[in-house]
């Protein structure tokens, strides 16, 4: 017998007293989440012929463990019986509690098999799956922050296809890519279906940021690359239908209780009281369009406070203003969110940001030097010549955005030097992107550590020819010869400068980081195939680290 139930339950949202709890189901229902004795419900609304509920669990007490059980329409679906893994669980947050986190990026929905993992690596998230459902005594973190590329919309998998052919012809645009909602519907079914990791995402909070794959390559590179993307017949669908799908199946439940409140959208979910389903599919629409053609209209940004701790996840996608004279990584709008937000008085600033603040110093001074050329620093013939190198080597992050980067630089030394209330002992930049993960820290002498932290890919690893182009672009020579390029377009020198403390390595990898009485612990991890068993991979740390104050001995940053 089909099951009601397409995907989830998803753990999402949750505080000392509630829980946000997100499904698809097969068609209109009722959903009834069932924990300590009480029912709470929610009814289903609809986008684009996909039916969607999320139950708002609320009156819990604070610290506690529970588990809980799924129904739609009256008939139990969660947990399943036959899956042979441990009862999901609502764990509420402790106050006062200091914070555990896990992050990464970028993961390619690929099968668990050999063959997946010869071309694609072992799934780091469902190795840690495993582990966690072994119970083998190893902390449940707070919250999983997903940083961007948690699909690939333009670089799809063999299973995905095949569901493209099943309903349109494959070789008209977009081709292989994802073309409409119905098919982004499918690719969030390949990427959140496999028992272990659903059963994850069914117990372990998350919060979830995009990032360019999620709609596609370089999306909002520069002002030529969407007026190149504008003139394509199917680009507006496949943007619309990308932050639509966005909103129901990451967005939505990033959001508190509260905030959701606040949503137009969401009020109308909340206050619908009809006997049919509630259709939000052009009002959805709508929204998007609006929000990509006006960033301001709409903000995809987050910031939580866990206990000292404060957790920033920034949009750096999606808010961007590609106007010549105005281009900046946030527009106006959202760096002033930032700046309201990037305040000290915690004992630990996070800022989650898709891409790396902190490139390789390398990386940093060639993407400088490539924006400054591409927007005219040497010519007309010269600005063609680099928006084509800027495309083809990904060359769009917060170093290609100088504005951006000095203002939110000065901002984190500002809260680094205790200038937005009390300093905090560290101000840490988590990332990903980049397909190989590191930890740079900012040379000075005083006030907080500021550490940029990286993990990327949780599975979509890197060639190995491209390793070896990332390391030569990024390290030694890199540095000093990217630098003279920089300052030959008239860039001004960075803020400060920064060096390696660990890494880079290219594994699999998923990261934790703990606050502890020391400092920040942070870990990564990846998972190994032991004796052909693909299906069970062992997890295995890959490199640790404890970020300690400054008036603590620490360890001393390599030499570029």
């Amino acid at each position: 017998m089909t099951s009601p139930l397409v995907l989830g339950p998803m753990m999402r949202y949750v505080d000392e007293t509630s829980a946000s709890i997100w499904v698809e189901t097969r068609g209109p229902a009722e959903v009834t989440v069932h924990a300590t004795g009480k029912i709470w419900t929610a009814r289903t609304f609809t986008v684009h012929g996909h039916h969607y509920a999320l139950v708002e669990v609320a009156a819990l007490e604070p610290g506690t463990v529970t588990p809980y059980t799924l129904q739609v329409n009256g008939t139990r679906v969660w947990p399943d019986p036959e899956s042979g893994l441990p009862p999901s669980k609502i764990t509420t947050l402790v106050p006062g509690r200091p914070l555990r986190l896990a992050f990464g990026s970028c993961r390619t929905s690929v099968p668990h098999d050999a063959s997946g993992n010869r071309s694609h690596g072992v799934d780091s998230l469902r190795a840690y799956a495993l582990r966690m459902a072994s119970d083998d005594g190893t902390p449940w973190p707070d919250l999983l922050a997903f940083l961007g590329d948690q699909v690939y919309a333009d670089s799809t998998s063999k299973h995905m296809q095949e569901f493209i052919r099943s309903r349109r012809d494959i070789k008209e645009p977009p081709g292989k890519e994802l073309k409409d909602y119905e098919e982004y519907a499918h690719l969030y079914y390949l990427a959140w279906s496999d028992p272990a990791n659903r059963w994850l995402l069914s117990t372990l909070p998350s919060a979830m940021i995009f990032d360019d794959h999620d709609i596609r390559d370089d999306w909002n590179a520069s002002r030529t690359w969407k007026q190149k993307m504008a003139t394509t017949p199917w680009w507006q669908e496949r943007v619309v239908s990308g932050l639509a799908s966005y909103w129901v199946y990451q967005h939505l439940g990033n959001l508190s209780p509260q905030e959701r409140a606040q949503d137009a959208l969401w009020q109308r979910v909340a206050g619908h009281a009809g006997p049919d389903e509630l259709d939000l599919s052009d009002e959805l629409d709508k929204l998007v369009e609006r929000a990509d053609s006006n960033p301001e209209t709409y903000r995809w940004s987050l910031c939580r406070d866990f206990g000292d701790t404060r957790l920033i996840v920034l949009d750096s996608r999606a808010a961007r203003d590609l106007s010549p004279d105005r281009r900046a990584l946030l527009d106006d709008v959202e760096m002033g969110w930032l700046d309201e937000n990037m305040r000290g008085g915690f004992r630990h600033l996070l800022i989650a940001t898709s891409l790396p603040f902190l490139l390789p110093m390398g990386l940093h001074h060639m993407e400088s030097w490539n924006e400054a050329v591409s927007e005219g620093a040497w010519g007309s013939r010269a600005a063609k010549a680099a928006e084509k190198l800027r495309q083809a080597l990904d060359l769009e992050h917060w170093a290609a955005f100088q504005k951006s980067f000095r203002r939110v630089a000065i901002m984190a030394a500002e809260v680094a030097d205790g200038k937005r209330g009390s300093a905090p002992e560290t101000v840490m930049f988590l990332s990903g992107d980049v397909h190989f993960s590191y930890v740079s820290e900012v040379r000075r002498a005083t006030g907080s550590r500021i550490i940029q932290a990286v993990c990327s890919p949780i599975r979509n690893p890197l060639p190995r020819l491209m390793r070896s182009v990332t390391a030569i672009l990024s390290y030694g020579l890199a540095e000093s010869l990217g630098a003279r390029a920089a300052r030959s377009a008239r860039v001004p020198d960075p803020p400060y400068t920064w060096s390696g403390i660990k890494g880079p390595w290219f594994d699999n990898n998923l990261a934790c980081l703990e606050v502890t009485p020391e400092g920040l612990d942070l870990w990564w991890q990846k998972g190994v195939v032991e004796g052909g068993d693909h299906l069970h991979p062992r997890l295995e740390q890959v490199a640790s680290l404890t970020i300690t104050p400054r008036n603590v001995e620490q360890p001393a940053p390599q030499a570029p």
